[in-house]
């Protein structure tokens, strides 16, 4: 076998393989020689197996992010061998044949077990790195498209921040201005933090922020860090090698690396575990990170957005949050204003979720009452716009009339009780009294189960634990 390797190039601009891994799996070693040197030459890392064990041995490694497959091996069948490769845990690597004159039906075969293209001997390099890059772009988009389309916005959820109160006003132009300089910026742009209640729309901003941006084609990666458990959230977020955990049967694609050159929204982040912390400011200062086993630096091209409802500064000075991480994700700052605050925004938003939910369910969009329209504005809603959204899906779901009424939010009983309680027991205390107090009546009410209370205070299980021990409050959690 040749190769008819030409003096020319294509154009370099065009090729950007940032250290991809290739294998090739060849026996005529010149042959095999000739493109290692010229993937090499464009910048990528090519590995050579001249027989099909050697080419399992390196696809155990965990780095081939992609493969040349010849036909006929010493040892075997490049067909078969392909077959085996689509039922492992290593079924995702994408896969170029190499196919010598008359193998056709053996190119058809291979496109059959999900081969993303061929080529025929004898090779032209050019031609070569062509099709390389156009089966990486087409890998890339592929990944783009799986995480671009997780946690998508359901239909009931508005596309944007709605309101017309002076502080959503703000807020859309604060959205709107961090957007230019995100779309202005040659490198990847500062990072945005998002701070606000629970329920206050966090998610939906830093989606907007995305979308606003020029990387809305590109990825966005949704982490929850409060979800995820302490143990794996290392592994889920940087990704892991093949061997190096007991679990780890096979190498992993991190969260970090799948955003790709998109976004990663660390959703509560200050829920993200102090052991951790340098880790992740690292990746912020130094545009890098390793996978969990791994000694090989991987660029980072993401953007990166954190949201959080939890107090960052005070968490600073209990030395539970790392003070330069903090400055680090703080260079831009969204504050979401509580429902509460925003006046008829409330109404507004009402009225949406009611629309929204009665389309859906096929059922007549009803109005509200001037009860329930004072309820609404009276509440304190603890929940915010999440809260909102939930009481008033259930009102319509519930409701015979053509108008919603209090009692059918069932908001005129959890006011009459909330301003009985804060004035009974909240009276005449210090803010810090008052959040220690109101935490212990919960945790009474709940009879000590954490999670129970969490659930009715609105905040996260960490973010009760974490006032819980500033407060010196103890409870068994049941």
């Amino acid at each position: 076998m040749t190769s008819q390797a030409s003096t020319s190039s294509p154009d370099s601009s065009a090729i950007q393989p940032q250290e991809t891994y290739i294998l090739l799996v060849e026996d005529e070693s010149l042959f095999a020689n000739a493109i290692s040197k010229r993937l090499d030459k464009a910048g990528y890392k090519c590995k050579i197996a001249g027989t099909l064990a050697e080419a399992q041995r390196q696809v155990n490694t965990g780095v081939i992010e992609l493969m040349l497959l010849d036909m006929r091996l010493p040892d075997g069948s490049g067909l078969d061998f392909l077959a085996r490769l689509r039922e492992s845990e290593a079924a995702d690597i994408p896969v170029v044949v190499l196919t010598a004159y008359g193998e056709l039906q053996d190119a058809v075969a291979a496109m059959k077990l999900k081969a993303l293209d061929y080529l025929k001997k004898p090779i032209d390099l050019d031609e070569l790195l062509i099709t390389l890059e156009k089966a990486l772009k087409r890998v890339k988009l592929t990944r783009r498209l799986e995480y671009s389309h997780q946690r998508e916005s359901r239909a009931s959820e508005p596309e944007e921040i709605l309101g017309e109160s002076p502080a959503i006003v703000r807020l859309r132009e604060q959205i709107e201005r961090i957007s230019e300089l995100a779309t202005r910026a040659e490198e990847a742009p500062p990072a945005v933090l998002i701070l606000g209640e629970t329920g206050s729309g966090k998610d939906l901003a830093a989606r907007i922020v995305h979308r606003s941006s020029s990387r809305r084609d590109r990825p966005f990666v949704h982490v929850d860090c409060a979800a995820l458990p302490k143990d794996l959230i290392e592994a889920e977020l940087f990704g892991h090698e093949k061997g190096a955990f007991t679990t780890a049967y096979s190498t992993r694609t991190g969260l970090i690396e799948a955003a790709e050159d998109g976004s990663v929204f660390l959703d509560e982040v200050g829920e993200f575990p102090y052991s951790l912390q340098s880790k992740l400011l690292a990746v912020l200062e130094r545009r890098s990170f390793r996978r969990v086993g791994s000694s090989r630096e991987r660029p980072v091209a993401a953007w990166f957005i954190a949201g959080t409802n939890r107090p960052l500064e005070e968490m600073v000075d209990a030395q539970t949050f790392r003070a330069d991480l903090y400055f680090r994700l703080k260079v831009l700052t969204l504050a979401m204003p509580p429902l509460r605050t925003c006046g008829d925004d409330i109404l507004l938003l009402a009225k949406h979720f009611a629309e929204v939910t009665a389309r859906r369910y096929g059922l007549p969009i009803p109005g509200f009452k001037a009860d329930a329209v004072n309820a609404m504005f009276n509440y304190p809603w603890p929940g915010n716009v999440r809260e909102l959204k939930h009481l008033v899906e259930r009102a319509v779901l519930l409701c015979d009339s053509e108008q919603l009424a209090a009692s059918t939010l069932m908001l005129d009983e959890h006011l009459h009780e909330s301003r009985a309680n804060t004035q009974d027991s909240l009276s005449g205390m210090t803010l810090d009294a008052a959040e220690a107090t109101l935490i212990r009546q919960t945790l009474d009410s709940t009879a000590g189960n954490v999670s129970e209370a969490s659930r009715r205070l609105g905040i996260t299980r960490m973010a009760l634990r974490y006032r819980m021990q500033k407060h010196g409050i103890s409870y068994n959690d049941k």
